[in-house]
């Protein structure tokens, strides 16, 4: 199982840095939506449920997100995180590491949802990573881990290249 599992994270690994190289809006969320949906898989095999639910969610809202932004779509995301953050702090009695993967989907859920800059969306979604990091560390992710630092560095590298051909012009 632990080997489905962390191909299922190598291949989430791959994705996610094509998607965090698109220039348009529309594509990163269509690779990243595959992307997530492997690192669900991934994180649900290592009984990682707070991160499995979250990026399970998060591959469905970017797909969402392609044709609709609204209010009530934003709303929705975010009732369905804290319902399943309240379901599994409450009723199953999760350690409070879920507060970090549900924290991270969340800004996740904001970003994607409210902003249509490339840029903006890196830059809000540094700290998403951040706190991402932290919870696949926690629970033991190879690739959860490898997933979030892999993330972090092609974010930085995109705001830089970004930055100097903004500078250059």
């Amino acid at each position: 199982m632990q080997f489905w599992a962390e191909g299922f994270g190598a291949l989430a690994v791959i994705f996610n840095f094509i998607g965090y190289r698109q220039n348009t809006v529309d594509r990163y969320l269509v690779v990243s939506a595959v992307a997530l949906f492997c690192v669900s898989i991934h994180f649900f095999m290592l009984d990682a449920m707070a991160a499995g639910i979250g990026c399970l969610l998060a591959s469905i809202r970017n797909i969402v997100a392609l044709k609709n932004r609204g209010k009530g779509v934003l709303i929705g995301f975010v009732a369905a995180n804290v319902g399943f953050l309240a379901y599994e702090w409450f009723i199953l009695n999760h350690d409070w590491l879920i507060f970090f993967a549900y924290s991270s989907a969340l800004i996740f859920t904001v970003g994607s949802i409210v902003l249509r800059d490339a840029t903006r969306i890196r830059q809000w979604f540094i700290l998403a990573e951040l706190l991402g990091l932290i919870y696949a560390i926690a629970v033991g992710s190879i690739f959860g881990t490898i997933f979030n630092i892999t993330n972090l560095t092609s974010i930085i590298t995109k705001l830089v290249q970004d930055r100097k051909l903004k500078q250059a012009s």
